[in-house]
């Protein structure tokens, strides 16, 4: 067993011992609150490896990407089909979680069961809105060392853009620099190898939290919604994979086998972002060459959450019918495009999307308390959507390589990441 396979396994393993030491200490501690807290530092400590390395990481593979490419058209030609791709596959979750949330109706039941928090009560979610002029300035970091401080990527891939191609512009003066950056992208990949070996310890603390916290009863409590949430996720994997196979070929299967490790880290964790590092190194290994890795996949972590975005429509909707709102379908065409824009940018770190969903309330007049129907089952719903985000942006990256031309044979790209020369 390999390297990569010991740790799915492992990672399995903590999910399955979490899930039973949650049961546990719902059942049989005075206090399993308590006991949830300890669990979380856990898991908070492992997320705040995975920040730790996200910065430079984008930074420095990003910028050596770019400064080989050495053409700023390339640059721009390759932004331009991911951004295509990006707001393409939006539209496709955003409309197919319009589709089955009308279709299934689950907040109807919710209605029926006299069970609703009161319209005024507090979520404790803040609610944070988006313009587009918020939005368009956001993008620019007034400091990249502010912007990596905060883990924007946003941020740090438009100055890395600008850094890049300066880079490139000024040709052999910029070499030793470029050489030292190339050699920093290869310590954080070797720096990310050990932080994934916390993995199964953060997985096996945060389904333990959770269970702890909630009881496996409430997956009873909401099993219609998590179901028909989750044939949703399913649809929209289907359509992504299939849509990637007219693109790339059957050979699409094997880059959803290297991503394996990633998605159920994304999964298990309820964060996307955990997953980025061991994302780029699958990407890779299927054959996508660094430079466009590097710089499609970030931006797809801002523009191409696809199963956030597909939640977002869903919980919305949903919880307008638990309140009895009837939404007109053009309101509802109104909200899918204000979620277009409100969704990027959107952090790829547990609960974001709720933040998403409480500014949209607020904006089409339904109560955020609904949120409150929510967050008992938010983490295991964020496991479904943080997959989805590295399966979404994964194809993303392998189509864009394949219009590229820079899908080369997997056979050559499966090797030691952490030691081979960046491409």
């Amino acid at each position: 067993m390999n390297k990569r396979n010991r740790l799915t396994t492992w990672i399995l393993v903590g999910l399955v011992l979490g899930i039973a030491t949650g049961y546990i200490a719902h059942t049989s501690l005075a206090d399993p609150k308590s006991f949830a807290d300890t669990m979380s530092l856990i898991t908070t400590l492992f997320l705040r490896l995975i920040k730790m390395i996200i910065a430079p990481l984008v930074f420095s593979t990003l910028v050596v990407g770019i400064a080989k490419m050495g053409d700023a058209a390339e640059v721009g030609r390759i932004g331009v089909k991911a951004l295509g791709w990006f707001i393409i596959a939006s539209i496709l979750s955003l409309t197919l979680g319009l589709i089955l949330v009308n279709l299934f109706r689950p907040g109807d039941a919710m209605a029926l069961s006299g069970t609703l928090p009161a319209a005024g009560a507090s979520s404790g979610i803040t609610a944070s809105g988006l313009t587009l002029k918020d939005f368009i300035t956001h993008l620019v970091p007034t400091s990249i060392f502010d912007g990596m401080a905060k883990n924007e990527i946003l941020q740090i891939v438009i100055f890395s853009i600008f850094f890049g191609t300066g880079a490139a512009a000024i040709g052999d003066r910029a070499a030793p620099m470029i050489a030292a950056i190339d050699g920093a992208a290869h310590v954080m990949l070797k720096v990310t190898g050990y932080v994934m070996n916390f993995a199964p310890f953060a997985v096996f603390a945060a389904v333990a939290g959770v269970v702890a916290t909630s009881g496996v009863g409430v997956l009873a409590t909401y099993g219609k919604f998590m179901g028909e949430f989750y044939l949703g996720i399913a649809l929209l994997w289907a359509i992504l994979i299939g849509i990637g196979v007219l693109f790339v070929g059957p050979r699409l299967f094997k880059l959803l086998g290297l991503l394996r490790e990633p998605t159920i880290l994304a999964f298990t964790c309820a964060s996307s972002e955990a997953a980025y590092p061991k994302t780029l190194e699958g990407l890779e290994r299927f054959g996508v060459k660094n430079r466009l890795a590097a710089f499609v996949l970030p931006i797809g972590y801002s523009f191409n959450l696809d199963g956030s975005m597909m939640y977002c429509t869903f919980a919305t909707v949903f919880i307008a019918q638990a309140y009895g709102i009837e939404l007109a379908l053009s309101t509802q065409l109104t909200m899918m495009l204000v979620l277009m824009l409100t969704s990027k940018g959107m952090a790829g770190v547990p609960r974001a999307s709720l933040v998403v969903i409480a500014a949209t309330l607020n904006q089409f007049h339904i109560p955020e308390a609904g949120l409150l129907l929510l967050l008992g089952i938010d983490h295991f719903l964020d496991m479904g959507r943080s997959a989805t985000n590295v399966i979404g942006n994964g194809i993303a990256t392998a189509v864009v390589a394949k219009w590229e031309g820079d899908l080369t044979d997997p056979a050559l790209a499966d090797k030691d990441i952490a030691t081979a020369p960046l491409r």
